[in-house]
């Protein structure tokens, strides 16, 4: 079936397959569901539990931190046995049962909601969004577009999930919370079962694909210069848990900071702290039209993916610059007005949309071929590093001053961005990448240019050490001929 007819008649949804709207609102209320609960989670630990700060910050950073190492699990178990659609639902169920689960009055049903929560989240999470990849045929260019239209979907229930789940449960119970995060995965677990039939397709096509055991090549070692791309991998790893530690504060650390040093009020209404976490998923909606028209405008002359990193860093150092004189008016004992964590959250929203679009870009260049998915995975981890160092940080919040704790954040973001600032990943004469002080070759036709020179058959210009040939693998199967890199640092359309 082409893709016209596929997408013909009552199959659009706004031009996209109807599949998509069921994926859409499946994910929405997972994530109503759970951002909602995250969003009072530490202070139901701290009020209606009476943990102490560390204890209640380790036990968010191990829940949060899970969330995320689940979701390769859940990968493998749904390529091996499940499939992804039984994976999405039973995924759901388990996510279902966990908040129902918190809603109970026990300790021992927190610990088992939380773990239930992890299991099912990384059921679901992965295989959600490979449904969605697999609704468009090879070569479909709405895909592009569907993915940016599920993704509204993901901030549209992280925006409403704090807001409701988290106002039932700082003002009416803290039970009624986690069971409207409930009802709400729920929800999308019953319009997900009844678009069923939406979803044939993208099912068997991902069913058609071949496995694991179809790949018959043995695999080589890796040589000296693999080794040290994927060094490099390891170098942006840990620049984004950085970045992650102090972005994912948001449920831990300063959520406890609006609960105890905010004026909890603004033009008359009422505030409750669990609505902050909300306010990141708002500039996520008002910001992304913007930096999507940026980049379009920018065009060749955008920056660079080392470059959007070091902004990531730069600007969520200076979210928390910008908190420690919050901190200190704070600590003075004159509650500060919440228009301060509002504009940390813009400026940290600057950031998190310079990392997002370019880290797995990063990795899949650096990466050797044969390992590129088990390197994105690894990369995965440092969402569950950074979610762990920051309800590690949360415990330090009632025995540190906060302009201290601030300014640490802030100290090792922005130290971060002026090292990968000053130490980019960029092309040296031998066609190699650099990333700190070490060769890394990224791609096939440096390493031909060496080998034409060992030869003697490279061009004039190419033995003054001015290679002509110096683009990624898959570029120059697009373009049909090599081209020049530019500068690193700037994506300056490349000379004749």
């Amino acid at each position: 079936m082409s893709s016209s007819t596929e997408t013909s008649g009552r199959a659009d949804w706004f031009g996209h397959p109807r599949g998509l709207s069921t994926l859409f609102f499946t994910e929405m209320w997972e994530r109503f569901s759970y951002y909602g609960m995250r969003g009072f989670l530490i202070l139901y630990m701290t009020k209606a539990l009476g943990f102490t700060d560390p204890h209640a910050g380790s036990v968010f950073g191990n829940y949060v931190g899970s969330v995320w190492l689940a979701a390769i699990f859940g990968g493998v178990i749904a390529d091996r046995w499940l499939g992804q659609y039984r994976s999405v639902l039973v995924g759901g169920i388990i996510i279902a049962l966990g908040h129902f689960t918190l809603a109970l009055h026990p300790l021992p049903f927190f610990y088992a909601g939380l773990s239930l929560i992890v299991i099912g989240t990384g059921l679901l999470k992965p295989n959600v969004s490979a449904i969605v990849g697999a609704l468009y045929p090879e070569g479909d260019e709405r895909r592009d577009a569907g993915f940016s239209i599920f993704y509204m979907g993901i901030n549209l229930g992280a925006l409403l999930g704090p807001i409701i789940a988290g106002k039932l449960a700082e003002q009416v119970d803290w039970h009624l919370g986690f069971a409207c995060a409930g009802v709400g995965m729920t929800l999308g677990l019953v319009q997900y079962v009844l678009g069923r039939r939406r979803l044939q397709q993208a099912v068997e096509r991902l069913a058609a694909r071949p496995g694991p055991a179809a790949v018959t090549a043995p695999a080589s070692r890796f040589t000296p210069a693999d080794w040290k791309r994927m060094l490099a991998v390891v170098v942006f790893f840990l620049f984004a848990s950085l970045f992650w530690a102090a972005y994912e504060q948001a449920g831990s650390t300063l959520t406890l900071f609006a609960d105890r040093y905010v004026h909890l009020e603004l033009l008359g209404i009422k505030l409750y702290a669990s609505w902050f976490v909300s306010v990141q998923a708002a500039f996520v909606i008002i910001l992304s039209p913007a930096f999507a028209w940026l980049w379009v405008k920018l065009g060749p002359r955008q920056p660079s993916s080392p470059a959007k990193f070091a902004l990531a860093l730069l600007f969520v150092g200076l979210a928390f610059v910008l908190l420690m004189p919050a901190g200190a008016i704070a600590q003075g004992g004159v509650k500060i007005s919440p228009l301060w964590l509002v504009g940390a959250y813009f400026i940290e929203e600057l950031g998190e949309l310079c990392l997002s679009p370019v880290g797995l870009s990063v990795v899949t260049k650096l990466a050797p071929t044969r390992v590129v998915s088990l390197l994105l995975g690894v990369f995965f981890l440092s969402n569950a590093l950074g979610n762990k160092l920051a309800g590690w940080s949360a415990g330090f919040i009632s025995t540190t001053p906060l302009p201290t704790l601030f300014g640490v954040t802030a100290a090792v973001t922005l130290g971060a961005a002026v090292d990968t600032a000053a130490h980019p990943v960029r092309r040296d004469r031998r066609g190699d990448t650099r990333c700190g002080g070490g060769h890394v070759p990224v791609t096939q036709a440096g390493r031909a240019l060496d080998g034409r020179r060992a030869l003697g058959t490279a061009s004039s210009k190419e033995r003054r050490g001015k290679p002509a040939a110096l683009v990624p693998l898959q570029d120059q199967r697009l373009t049909g001929k090599p081209a020049r890199l530019p500068d690193p640092w700037s994506r300056r359309a490349p000379s004749a």
